[in-house]
């Protein structure tokens, strides 16, 4: 990470320090408060500690023209997205992500909708019902197991790098369970007193960015969720696919996909129309390019479902699949990692609470 950058931090977390009249925001504040010196290790845990709500930005009596110039979203951004690329395994496709994500994202997609054309033209379709007439349940699987556990594995070693750079040991259940709630309910999307934050109107606190954030939370659980109930269904009960309207898997995952798709679009709206200074410039295209490839995989499988039993669905599920598989092979690097980061820094926080 670089030192410029971590010495500018530290300057204005000294003087937030100081002065103490943000306390209340969010978390970030109380957590300052508890010390008077702070590592690089301290800094990297306030940054992904912090939401980027904005509130304490546009409450700060010492931003520009003001000398002390501070301007603690942006500066705790550029070290939050610093700590993601330091940690990161391998490092280097993660900083080219973040200079041509959106690019990056859209080639792998026709790439990986190349190789899943093939792979069913090469076996001539499948053997089985709905999305199976088109590609077997084997190919999939073949495909997607090792896109899926791969980025989890290399996910999993730069959380753990994190959390020994942050200083921190063994991780209690009862701060787990907090920190759970607190991502549940986005608390410090929450402003301190439930009014919301200042991310996309400078002053005026609105909750639109904490709802759309829950609804791209509990959307893509509730995707997720669909996914394991199908899986659980083929292997364990023998009950395959497609499913009909009122199984598990379609109860799970059309409100899923129906909040995922509604919660992304909110947040691309809410992300092109808010201040750009107080972000950091540097990744902007890569974070776009994330909520864009959520929204696309969700949407993708709404209409995939809403087709069914027409021609256009060789044509949506290649799309889709590639969408999804884009997802999982960029986890570690896009923005998708930041809520592994961000669950670690509130599980440190919850224990340093205490």
């Amino acid at each position: 990470m670089s030192t410029e950058t971590l010495q500018n931090a530290r300057r204005q977390i000294e003087i937030c320090n100081a002065c103490r009249y943000c306390e209340g925001y969010c978390s970030v504040f109380p957590a300052i408060t508890r010390q008077t010196a702070f590592a690089d290790g301290d800094i990297t845990q306030l940054a992904n500690l912090c939401h980027n709500c904005r509130g304490c930005y546009y409450a700060c009596q010492y931003t520009e023209p003001h000398e002390f110039a501070i301007n603690l979203p942006q500066i705790l951004a550029e070290v939050r997205t610093d700590s993601w690329k330091e940690f990161a395994w391998p490092k280097g496709f993660a900083r080219a992500y973040d200079r041509h994500g959106v690019a990056i994202a859209g080639l792998l997609i026709l790439c990986v909708m190349t190789l899943i054309f093939l792979a069913g033209s090469l076996q001539n379709g499948g053997s089985g019902a709905g999305f199976y007439a088109y590609m077997s349940h084997v190919v999939m699987v073949a495909i997607f197991a090792p896109a899926f556990l791969l980025p989890l594995f290399t996910a999993g070693i730069s959380i753990r790098r994190y959390w020994t750079h942050v200083g921190d040991g063994r991780i209690a259940l009862k701060d787990l369970r907090k920190a759970l709630q607190d991502v549940a309910t986005m608390r410090d999307l929450s402003g301190g007193q439930e009014q919301g934050c200042n991310f996309e109107d400078e002053d005026r606190f609105t909750n639109a960015r904490r709802v759309a954030h829950q609804l791209v939370l509990w959307g893509f659980l509730l995707c997720f969720a669909a996914t394991s109930s199908g899986t659980l269904l083929h292997y364990v009960f023998d009950l395959h696919a497609p499913y009909g309207f009122f199984s598990l898997p379609k109860f799970l995952g059309v409100p899923g996909g129906l909040m995922l798709s509604a919660g992304t679009a909110w947040m691309i709206r809410l992300k092109l129309s808010a201040d750009g200074a107080l972000a950091d410039a540097r990744v902007r295209g890569g974070d776009m390019a994330f909520v864009v490839l959520l929204f696309a995989v969700s949407t993708s499988g709404l209409l995939l479902y809403a087709a069914t039993g027409t021609a256009l669905i060789p044509l949506l599920l290649t799309f889709h699949l590639a969408t999804v598989l884009t997802l999982f092979l960029t986890l570690p690097y896009s923005k998708f990692v930041h809520g592994f980061y961000r669950l670690a820094a509130m599980i440190k926080n919850a224990k340093a609470a205490k």
